[in-house]
């Protein structure tokens, strides 16, 4: 839906609540039009129910308000004298039309005195639940996300086994699209394994589905800065296809909302406006070498053959810091490393079992089917890449048969226009275009572990639109299951030189709190 069209379906809601309630909005001693007013109806209906004001905030609130209409509906039966269990399961079962029996055919009466505290300890257990399910809501949707790492593309400054707080309000807070959801979880729901959203994935029907259309339009609340070369950004994989985060081999393609499409995370190398090329997996940026910060650490895969016996995992990891994957290949004699840095690479060198090194690298004009943008006309792999320019909103570009494979997705999926070609034309929306001006700002997202990375030389550029957030504390890690790296715990993502674990002073200052808590309570009882 675009944003008129929700503020339609918005005041048809709001009709529809009127017909449903004004006789009760009398009964509780206020005005019938009352009932019709949008936003002013539900800070009245606050007041009738006996609850804060604050709440109307949440019952506009994507996400939130799925929790927060049916606590409102039973406590409208229950302002009016009904409070049994029959009442509230018919209060949510009919999606609040229970409230258009109590209007119109029964004689209730305002219950002006109501005691709004729960009945019973199970009440209370669900009432508490609710909210804290609505608070964390909140906090996840528009402030912080935990995040793991799943893999290892950005291995040296994210491990796998990191966890994660991801700030949602560095680059803005985007507005959720998909309006009927579960809280808090993205693509599945765990342990049941279904999906946490209610959409039509079908390519030929998602257009027309009533489910779909009630997806809101891109929406995101202003930031305090800028993503910045070489940022870590969660973002969501602009080409995912997958039916869930754990099938990676579907049969068709699916669709999915954007902020249901899986979040990944990398380095963004390129910002909007640069052009950008990758010689032996190192990146240019406006031909001059993108210099990293001093945490991040480059890694390359190699093929090392052997002299005569076999390599000890655990004295790789402890010696030389060579912590990914080591395969042995059919000659019995050649090992298969996927991620080393240079550092790793200068001091293995001198391993009195190896005989010779040699990099896994594509050679430059050997096309890799598996690049972007998946066209012949460019003999592009992961190793040597580009030049290619990251599109700025607001710039126009020349457009014409060689180009237009980079640039076709981009202006058909993410900016939403009608391309196709006739002879040598090119058309935009049924017109013939020699130019296109971008409507959008696009980013350039890699691993440092530039062999082993599923990135935007896979599938290309990332709008602005599947920016998730910012990476910027690790509050716990994990090397496998049973092994703590503590020295990670309390740590921050960005910044210099080696990391400054806060753990210790974090639990002194909780320890103290508890003290202090526990002696306020003390003296209070005295």
């Amino acid at each position: 839906m675009t944003i008129t069209q929700w503020l339609i379906f918005i005041l048809i809601i709001q009709f529809v609540h009127g017909l449903g309630t004004w006789k009760l909005y009398i009964k509780a001693g206020r005005q019938a039009w009352e009932a019709f007013i949008p936003v002013y109806n539900a800070i009245i209906l606050m007041k009738i129910i006996k609850r804060p004001w604050w709440w109307t905030i949440l019952l506009f609130v994507p996400i939130v308000n799925l929790i927060m209409l049916p606590v409102v509906w039973v406590e409208t039966s229950r302002s009016f004298g009904k409070n049994e269990y029959l009442d509230t399961f018919l209060a949510v079962v009919t999606l609040g039309f229970y409230n258009y029996y109590l209007n119109y055919a029964t004689d209730v009466s305002y219950v002006e005195d109501r005691d709004i505290n729960p009945k019973s300890s199970s009440g209370d257990w669900t009432s508490s639940i609710l909210f804290a399910i609505v608070a964390a809501t909140v906090v996840h949707t528009y402030f912080i996300q935990p995040f793991t790492i799943p893999s290892s593309s950005l291995e040296k400054s994210l491990y796998v086994g990191d966890f994660l707080f991801v700030s949602k309000f560095h680059y803005g807070a985007r507005i959720p699209m998909t309006t009927v959801a579960a809280p808090m979880v993205h693509d599945t729901i765990p342990v049941l394994n279904v999906k946490s959203y209610a959409f039509n994935d079908n390519f030929e029907e998602r257009k027309t589905s009533l489910i779909n259309k009630l997806q809101l339009p891109y929406m995101r609340i202003p930031g305090f800065e800028s993503i910045d070369r070489n940022d870590i950004v969660v973002f969501n994989q602009p080409a995912d296809t997958l039916l869930d985060m754990n099938d990676f081999t579907p049969d068709r393609n699916y669709y999915k909302p954007i902020d249901k499409k899986t979040n990944l995370v990398k380095r963004c190398v390129g910002v909007p406006g640069d052009s950008l090329e990758v010689r032996n997996g190192v990146v240019y940026i406006n031909g001059q070498k993108n210099t990293l910060p001093d945490r991040a650490k480059l890694q390359f895969s190699y093929y090392v053959e052997a002299k005569n016996r076999t390599f000890d995992p655990n004295e790789l990891k402890n010696r030389y810091d060579i912590t990914d994957q080591m395969v042995l290949l059919n000659d019995g004699k050649t090992y298969y490393f996927s991620a080393i840095t240079d550092e790793a690479l200068a001091r293995f060198k001198n391993h009195p079992n190896v005989a010779k090194i040699t990099p896994a690298a594509s050679e430059k004009g050997v096309r890799d089917e598996r690049v972007f943008p998946h066209s012949p006309q460019y003999n592009w792999n992961y190793d040597n890449f580009g030049p290619i320019y990251i599109p700025k909103k607001g710039a126009t570009i020349q457009l014409n048969l060689e180009v237009l494979p980079l640039y076709k997705r981009l202006i058909s999926e993410y900016e939403g226009k009608k391309v196709t070609t006739q002879g040598n034309q090119i058309l935009i929306e049924g017109l013939a275009s020699a130019t296109y001006t971008f409507d959008n700002d696009y980013y350039w997202m890699m691993g440092d572990n530039r062999n082993n990375s599923v990135d935007s030389r896979g599938w290309g550029f990332v709008p602005f639109n599947h920016v998730v957030g910012k990476p910027v504390f690790i509050w716990m890690s994990w090397d496998g299951l049973k092994n703590p790296r503590w020295e990670r715990w309390f740590t921050t993502v960005g910044g210099n030189g080696e990391r400054t674990s806060y753990l210790i002073p974090f639990l002194i200052l909780l320890a103290a709190w508890f003290g202090f808590s526990k002696w306020r309570k003390k003296k209070k009882a005295n």
